[in-house]
């Protein structure tokens, strides 16, 4: 008996610590999974295209075991990994460091999706979410762990990581996107947020970059837009140089490669580095410009000769060398408009003007919170220019692209210039009183006296028929009424009349000497009663009882 107890104890404490574990593994494993699936798509997409194009070369230089390790190296530059060239003319390895900002969206969508499924534990809307440190957990170690077999792969190749580069740029990636996706599955709550800014900022501050309600505050999406313009703004300086130099961006398209297959890697490196190349002209919009080399720095006043560059066609939308002209100082433009949009939209923020008018924000919180969306606005370019350039080479080509600091300390200088007097402007202009109206009140609601539609008609002036003086009474509900009533009781006939003038009685504008009197003859060539007639005349010629009298005839 004693050994059916012992085994019947052990049986419930191991079927318990089975659904312990049952309970707490899928969450981990899920994520182990997901993350280790992530990395190995972003790892095969690019594989693929490598090995596409090493297919379709002529002359490949390496076997299939090359094009892998090209396509790895691939992908730890798409993290932000610095790379290493081995294989140079001088003998002297050559970093490569300008990750191509397209190909960063690739990771960064593969670890979301991992992540927020990770935490949904892939079943229904109405079944409780995995813990969420476990789900980032889970997907950080699984992509880690695919992702260090794949450094290590391409570290004998043409291209080597570099592996201090490496050993900070691909966690942090995969750390920063792995815990986006977890905050999506719970709904994007404002609770960790605010406990970061919290630690960093004052409350009223904080409300300005998060809103009350979790959602962006009024400079975050001021900052946010006045990004979204330099970069655009960018893009289409980009799009009107390569324009303007379309000649020299076709040769140095043609001199590349011979072959179809080489235009089309050509074609798609250049699609992968036009974010950078958008940011670029961003930069050189804002005043610092962009390095093309160590001591070469081309800026809307100065474009000094650029040194030996391979024919690359993204960079012959290079402006001249020379001394700026009107069409360089009209890139001036991009940052006055996008102090001018970021200044609308604090403007329009601290107007609270809407559905239920709020008090309006002081000159004061205005102005501050105008420059704090100029300094998050600052602070996002710098992290733009700090990835879209980098080093290509070991001597001139070291510094190449925008300096992250200056773009950031541009970007600050123009915003504040900008948008600051017009978020005040705005502000002013939407909370201008009501024409007509009194300063600052907003017009009364209508009331039950006053309210009137549209199809209401205004009372008719009283006539001598239903005009009563203050002395009369009204009738009582048993009061016989008059004949006279009656009759004007009894319905209209519902066959068309000529409509007749009025009567001089009935007409309350009438002068109280012709009140009473008769209506105009009836075989007069007008019809009606001349009222222009004098009063005497009309009096005169005008009987009371209807009749006109004969000429000569006196009353």
């Amino acid at each position: 008996m004693a050994d059916v107890t012992q085994m019947t104890a052990r049986r419930t404490t191991s079927a318990a610590l089975l659904t312990r574990l049952r309970d707490r593994s899928p969450g981990l494993a899920s994520g182990l999974l997901g993350g280790a699936l992530a990395a190995g798509l972003g790892l095969a997409a690019l594989t693929v295209l490598v090995i596409l194009l090493w297919i379709s070369s002529p002359y490949p230089d390496s076997g299939p075991g090359g094009a892998l390790r090209i396509a790895a190296a691939l992908w730890l530059l798409a993290h932000g990994s610095e790379l290493v060239r081995a294989d140079t003319l001088s003998g002297v390895p050559a970093p490569v460091g300008v990750p191509p900002l397209l190909l960063l969206a690739l990771p960064a969508w593969l670890l979301h999706r991992a992540a927020r499924d990770a935490a949904e534990g892939g079943a229904g809307s109405e079944a409780p979410l995995v813990p969420g440190r476990t789900a980032w957990a889970g997907v950080l170690l699984g992509y880690l762990a695919v992702g260090a077999p794949a450094a290590l792969s391409c570290a004998g190749g043409a291209l080597r990581p570099a592996w201090q580069w490496t050993a900070v740029c691909v966690p942090l990636v995969a750390a920063l996107a792995a815990g986006a996706g977890v905050w999506t599955a719970y709904g994007r709550p404002s609770g960790p947020l605010e406990r970061v800014l919290g630690a960093v900022l004052p409350r009223g501050v904080r409300h300005l970059v998060l809103g009350p309600d979790g959602r962006p505050g009024v400079a975050a999406r001021a900052a946010t837009a006045g990004a979204t313009v330099l970069v655009g703004g960018g893009a289409l300086l980009l799009a009107v140089s390569l324009g303007w130099h379309a000649g020299e961006t076709r040769q140095a398209f043609l001199r590349l490669t011979e072959d179809w297959s080489g235009w089309l890697a050509v074609l798609l490196l250049c699609v992968t580095l036009v974010p950078n190349a958008a940011v670029w002209a961003a930069a050189y919009a804002l005043g610092p410009g962009f390095l093309l080399g160590t001591g070469t720095r081309v800026t809307p006043l100065l474009s000094p000769p650029a040194p030996p560059l391979p024919p690359f066609p993204l960079l012959a939308a290079v402006p001249d060398a020379g001394a700026g002209t009107a069409p360089n100082w009209a890139a001036a433009a991009l940052p006055v408009a996008a102090g001018l949009v970021a200044g609308w939209f604090v403007g329009r923020g601290a107007a609270r003007s809407g559905p239920v008018p709020a008090p309006a924000w002081t000159h004061g919180r205005t102005a501050g919170a105008a420059g704090l969306a100029a300094v998050l606005c600052a602070a996002l370019l710098s992290v733009l220019a700090a990835l879209a350039g980098g080093p290509l080479g070991a001597a001139a080509l070291s510094r190449f692209g925008p300096v992250w600091w200056q773009v950031g300390a541009a970007t600050l200088v123009w915003l504040t210039l900008v948008a600051v007097p017009t978020s005040l402007v705005v502000r002013a202009w939407r909370r201008r009183p009501p024409r007509g109206g009194p300063e600052g009140r907003l017009p009364a609601p209508a009331s039950p006296r006053n309210r009137r539609g549209t199809g209401d008609r205004l009372p008719a002036p009283a006539s001598p028929r239903n005009r009563r003086e203050p002395g009369d009474r009204l009738p009582g509900p048993g009061a016989p009424r008059s004949p006279r009533a009656s009759e004007e009781a009894k319905p209209a006939p519902s066959a068309r009349r000529r409509p007749t003038p009025p009567h001089p009685r009935d007409d309350p504008y009438a002068s109280p000497r012709t009140r009473g009197s008769a209506p105009a003859p009836r075989g007069s060539a007008s019809g009606r009663w001349d009222w222009d007639m004098p009063f005497g005349v009309r009096d005169a010629i005008a009987d009371p009882r209807g009749e006109t009298p004969a000429p000569g005839a006196r009353e």
